[in-house]
């Protein structure tokens, strides 16, 4: 009796085992991945300066996010307008790449071709905005005013500043509110501050020239004869100390100087140690006569 109930048990509970499986999924399920909370916008494409005032000449690249069909490259024309799609011509000459941005971006919300446009302006090439930097400096050239701000120092500083044959003068000349400009700079108060004054904003078509540092020469019996560099106010002495100083055969009290006049002859004079040296001249060493 008891085996038959044991068999009755276990086939009552075997079909309930296999209904309950049934209902139960044991697939595996897939893993729910929380969506992320970052926006999908792109991040804004390298833009170069966007204080950088766009001039006849630049090459632009205007990109509107989800609208590759308004994503352009154009070239600002001598009056300094573009063609876009939609829009025509649309005049950015003299806007900053953020003023121009703004512009386009209003635009087309005006004319209802999207509603809110992300736009985004990238320098392809800059020809409009550039001064040229010329003599002896380390990268003589042409380079972009990334700034309406952009100064002396800032453009010495691009074509790798002064070469070592450089003179200490800086000419800066253009055309400043529609007058011919022109200004000489000391470039070593210019560095040391002292003149803040001489570093002025440039505008696009100045020119920086640095002029080679004026030379003048020892001869006759110095320690080593030869050509140097004149540095400002330097006084024979100094010029002598240049030169290594008198031989044991020479004497700093038998000194000549040639130098041109304004007539362009050779004349000789007897300098005093402290008299200055001028571009140029030619300091001869004589013999002691001891």
């Amino acid at each position: 009796m008891k085996l038959m109930f044991r068999h009755f048990a276990v086939a009552l509970i075997f079909p309930l085992s296999l209904a309950a499986a049934a209902q139960t999924d044991l697939s595996p399920q897939p893993l729910i991945t929380p969506q992320s909370s970052a926006s999908t916008a792109p991040a804004r494409a390298e833009s170069g300066n966007r204080d950088y005032r766009l001039s006849p000449g630049d090459t632009i690249g205007v990109q509107v996010y989800q609208n590759p069909d308004l994503s352009v490259d154009a070239r600002v024309s001598d009056s300094g307008v573009i063609s876009y799609p939609l829009l025509g011509s649309v005049q950015v000459g003299g806007l900053t790449v953020a003023e121009a941005e703004k512009k386009i971006a209003n635009a087309l919300v005006a004319g209802k071709f999207v509603n809110a446009p992300q736009v985004t302006i990238v320098l392809r090439q800059i020809r409009g905005n550039q001064v040229s930097v010329l003599g002896e400096v380390s990268r003589p050239g042409r380079f972009p005013l990334e700034t309406d701000t952009t100064r002396v120092t800032d453009v010495l500083a691009a074509a790798g500043g002064i070469a070592a044959a450089g003179g200490d003068t800086l000419v800066v000349t253009g055309q400043h509110d529609g007058k011919p400009f022109r200004k000489v700079i000391n470039i070593p108060a210019l560095f040391a501050g002292s003149d803040s004054n001489d570093n002025i904003v440039l505008v696009g078509g100045d020119t920086l020239y640095v002029s080679k540092a004026p030379v003048f020469y020892i001869y006759g019996e110095a320690q080593r004869p030869g050509q140097y560099r004149m540095e400002r106010d330097m006084t024979v002495m100094q010029a002598l100390a240049q030169g290594g100083g008198p031989t044991a055969r020479g004497s700093q009290n038998r000194l000549r100087l040639e130098r041109r006049d304004a007539d362009g002859k050779t004349v000789a004079i007897n300098p005093k140690l402290t008299d200055l040296i001028q571009p140029g001249d030619v300091l001869y060493v004589g013999e002691s006569l001891f």
